[in-house]
């Protein structure tokens, strides 16, 4: 499922050595498992990129101590971004000039994370952690990836129910409405959801943990199952200045990525409304 024969690139060597200067410098008793993760960990970095580290501690920790924690490590302008209110923990900074983000878990929070991208998590964070690289380790990372090796067939077929979801149970002609003059928003909205659910279909179809949007086409290159010219098309449909033109190249795109799934409610559903709205589109241009 992980693919170990990449060669990390000149930029991710640097970035990964970085990496580790910071954690050498966080105590044991307070990081006890330090993956690298985001493009370094996938030995793709470039001049842009950031490094992006999970920290998991034996207890929670306040986010003034993991301030205090990184400031201690070499980091400088330190800051913090999301929710404040979950058990995550968040701080980004500079060390030597490079940005890092440093996401804190508790370990029992890190065990109940994995736990939960097998049922209600839908997030990046399952490929984070899948093609994570240890900086230090008591040996959790690699059960939690033996674990992520598994993508179970009932997993898959929920998910792709539910992204199949909200192509239907409204008359095909609504799409005609986002095609409308001054609609660039609601139209550009509705189709940011529309491709994030064809892809979230294509992964579980391939039994992959999805990841960000990032570097898509070479996300999707060696995927065995998708419609053809996948990240070209969704690049193709928002890049198009005509309305209709626009939506019906996605809808094409949804109609041919459901066609790859498994039967099922939403799914059956989904290709009689998207074949309808692409007829539709078609005809009234």
């Amino acid at each position: 499922m992980f693919d170990t024969s990449v060669v990390p690139n000149e930029r991710s060597r640097q970035l990964r050595d970085l990496a580790q200067r910071v954690v050498d410098a966080l105590p044991l008793e307070v990081a006890e498992e330090v993956v690298l993760t985001g493009s370094v960990s996938r030995g793709v970095a470039d001049d842009v990129s950031d490094i992006e580290m999970l920290i998991v501690t034996p207890e929670p920790m306040e986010l003034a101590a993991c301030f205090e924690q990184a400031q201690a490590a070499g980091l400088e302008g330190l800051d913090t971004w999301g929710d404040q209110s979950t058990p995550t923990r968040r701080v980004s900074g500079y060390f030597e000039g490079v940005p890092l983000e440093l996401i804190w878990w508790s370990r029992e929070f890190a065990e109940s994370s994995i736990d939960s991208f097998f049922h209600s998590d839908v997030s990046s964070a399952a490929d984070a952690i899948a093609h994570g690289v240890a900086l230090r380790t008591s040996g959790s990372l690699s059960r939690w990836q033996a674990r992520l090796s598994e993508y179970p067939e009932e997993l898959a077929r929920a998910r792709i129910e539910n992204a199949a979801l909200t192509w239907g149970g409204f008359t095909p002609a609504g799409l005609l409405t986002l095609a409308r003059p001054g609609e660039l928003l609601s139209r550009t909205e509705r189709m940011l959801d529309d491709a994030s659910r064809v892809l979230r279909i294509v992964y579980a179809l391939n039994r992959v943990w999805q990841p960000t949007h990032k570097r898509l086409a070479a996300r999707v290159a060696p995927l065995a199952v998708k419609p053809a010219r996948l990240a070209e098309r969704i690049e193709e449909a928002f890049a198009e200045s005509d309305p209709r033109r626009a939506l019906l190249v996605m809808t094409e795109l949804q109609s041919e990525t459901v066609a790859l799934a498994p039967d099922g409610p939403n799914v059956n559903r989904a290709r009689r409304w998207l074949a309808a709205g692409a007829n539709l589109l078609s005809s009234e241009r």
